[in-house]
């Protein structure tokens, strides 16, 4: 007998900037000093407000299983965050605490998707969401998109590629890796569309609170019936923490309350305990200022961009991304960015990563790092370019 991979797992794509991350800690051991710009994670730390009440919570040693659904009174204090921020009204019961983002991306899939059934998304997307489909045998059916509709989905292209195997539609907004908002109009359309196909919309929020204008709409202003994804990683600062949310439909709560039970048992109740605090009034006023520093990195890395030569359709309206053409200097992305690397210590993420829509002429910027430390990447960066 032989042992075998599933098969399943033949679909599911590798991130390639792992390859150039691994690359990047090679040439820093050899002494190499290295900008990163290609991880998608806050360099902040966690707020002190979040650190002591997880180092309360540990020091009382009843440190146990929380239920599967998480800690009512986070659950509690999610559901009060929607009423302030968004003014929609969300029983905590539709509330489920998760290990990340990824673990409500794969209670939400797995409560609702079945084999051969397809998902729509946008191309580019976040690569892991078309992983998380294939999983659960699911098929993803990705779309092209471009700045005509914010690289982000419509009610139209979307009824256009309604087929009879599609179950639903995934929207992130703002987007990784384009930064970029859905209209709030066309959020709407998109979400009625959907309900009127009786699919599935899924709503990719974990970059909500890192947005530099206008305020990102969430699903549930439109909707009930939808699920919002989001997590404690991104504007919260607590990537580490492996802790994130989902908001379910109520005809999916006890779904989700049995395949939680079953795949996690419960998220870590230090993260549980330590996101208690990631909602008190001193925690969003550091929060903000951590916003706001992000916001001067995005004018500043875009405006040298720019000027260097590549194309930024539209200006990111959130998260802490830049999706930027290269066609001036490349026909391959990839290439581009492994020699950046090996020439000049920048490490970037090439549009392979995103998707196949003109992907080979597309970087990630990521404006994870410091303003001194962004503007020593641009000079290396323009070096590099004049040595092509």
């Amino acid at each position: 007998m032989s042992l075998r991979v599933a098969e399943r797992i033949s679909g599911i794509q590798p991130f390639y900037v792992m390859e150039l991350l691994r690359r990047a800690k090679e040439l820093e051991a050899e002494g190499r000093y290295i900008i990163h710009m290609e991880i998608g994670e806050p360099d902040f730390t966690t707020p002190q407000t979040i650190l002591k009440a997880a180092i309360a919570h540990t020091a009382t040693g009843d440190v146990k299983y929380t239920s599967a659904a998480g800690l009512p009174e986070l659950r509690e204090k999610i559901a009060a965050f929607y009423r302030l921020k968004y003014g929609v009204k969300i029983p905590a019961r539709r509330i489920f605490v998760t290990p990340g983002a990824t673990g409500a991306f794969l209670l939400a899939l797995g409560a609702s998707l079945n084999p051969g059934e397809e998902v729509l998304m946008a191309d580019p997307c976040y690569p892991c969401n078309a992983n998380y489909v294939q999983l659960y045998d699911g098929k993803t059916r990705t779309i092209p998109v471009d700045a005509s509709s914010h690289y982000q989905l419509t009610a139209d292209l979307i009824e256009r590629h309604w087929s009879a195997n599609t179950k639903g539609v995934l929207i992130a907004s703002p987007s990784n890796p384009t930064g970029t908002m859905i209209p709030r109009a066309e959020f709407k359309k998109t979400i009625a569309t959907t309900n009127r196909m009786c699919g599935c919309f899924y709503s990719d929020e974990i970059y909500h609170g890192l947005v530099y204008g206008a305020q990102a709409a969430t699903a549930l202003e439109f909707s009930d019936e939808v699920f919002v994804i989001n997590s404690f990683s991104k504007y919260f600062g607590m990537t580490g923490w492996r802790i994130g949310w989902l908001i379910v439909p109520e005809i999916f709560i006890d779904a989700t309350e049995k395949l939680s039970q079953n795949i996690f048992i419960s998220t870590s109740s230090d993260a549980q305990h330590a996101a208690l605090a990631a909602f008190d009034e001193s925690t969003l006023a550091e929060l903000e200022n951590r916003r706001l520093e992000f916001g001067k990195r995005r004018d500043f890395l875009y405006d040298a961009l720019l000027r260097l030569g590549f194309e930024i359709p539209i200006k990111p309206e959130g998260a802490f991304y830049i999706y930027a053409r290269c066609a001036k200097f490349t026909d391959d992305s990839f290439k581009f960015a492994m020699d950046l690397l090996e020439s000049e210590g920048v490490a970037v993420t090439p549009g392979k990563d995103f998707g196949t829509h003109e992907a080979h002429h597309a970087l990630r910027f990521a404006y994870t790092t410091s303003l001194d430390r962004l503007a020593d990447a641009m000079r290396r960066l323009e070096r590099f370019i004049n040595k092509k």
